[in-house]
């Protein structure tokens, strides 16, 4: 399978028969998986002596970790992606985007990327040239007890979520659900500003810290 131009944390990248996991991501089932948001880099070490490891022969996957002043993924020759006309979602697409407001009701996310249900744009989805405005509604966080879902408890600004679009909305916001294991928060940072990871389907924890905070977790894919 061909890497795709922007990877998301959690997206399954290729076999570990073919590539050794680097710096931004990791193992999963004798898969490697994007740990980082970013455009995925193959490098290959030549063989120092007849010894060496036998995963000298294939080469090192890695995502570069973007600089914190960043706001951008810089995807280079692979721009002509974004096309001229926005990416609009439809109902029944994958979208992955950042919050941007967390209210006692909804949570306000910018979509970023579309992977459309038809399989339309590949593996990689397409990235939005124009900002698109979704909603998750309280009702729509999980698939059970819905009347006991706290939205600060399940998402905060700055997290970036997976989630399915069950609407067109209203003129101005898609209708976005996370109500499945697969979907939720994808990548969070602490209040101290480190990168989480997962613990179970609603904490992650700093790895620095190892401060527990809660979220509404989405299930590696």
């Amino acid at each position: 399978m061909s890497l795709p131009a922007l990877a998301l944390p959690g997206q399954l990248l290729g076999p570990s028969s073919s590539y050794v996991p680097g710096p931004g991501t990791h193992l999963h089932n004798s898969n490697v998986y994007a740990s980082l948001c970013g455009r995925p880099v193959t490098t290959t070490t030549a063989p120092t002596t007849s010894s060496s490891s036998k995963h000298s022969s294939k080469p090192t996957l890695t995502i570069p970790r973007l600089p914190s002043t960043s706001h951008s993924v810089d995807l280079g020759p692979v721009s002509e992606r974004v096309s001229n006309t926005n990416a609009l979602p439809r109902v029944g697409d994958v979208v992955v985007g950042r919050v941007v407001r967390c209210m006692v009701r909804q949570v306000n996310v910018a979509v970023m990327v579309v992977y459309s249900a038809d399989g339309e744009g590949g593996s990689e989805g397409v990235v939005c040239a124009d900002e698109v405005q979704g909603v998750v509604r309280r009702e729509d966080v999980r698939a059970t007890e819905k009347e006991k879902v706290l939205v600060g408890e399940g998402f905060r600004v700055g997290d970036l979520v997976r989630a399915v679009v069950i609407s067109l909305g209203d003129q101005s916001n898609y209708y976005l659900s996370t109500a499945k294991n697969e979907l939720g928060v994808i990548v969070a940072k602490s209040e101290n500003g480190n990168t989480m990871f997962p613990i179970s389907w609603k904490e992650f924890r700093d790895p620095v810290t190892g401060e527990v905070e809660t979220r509404k977790v989405a299930k590696p894919l």
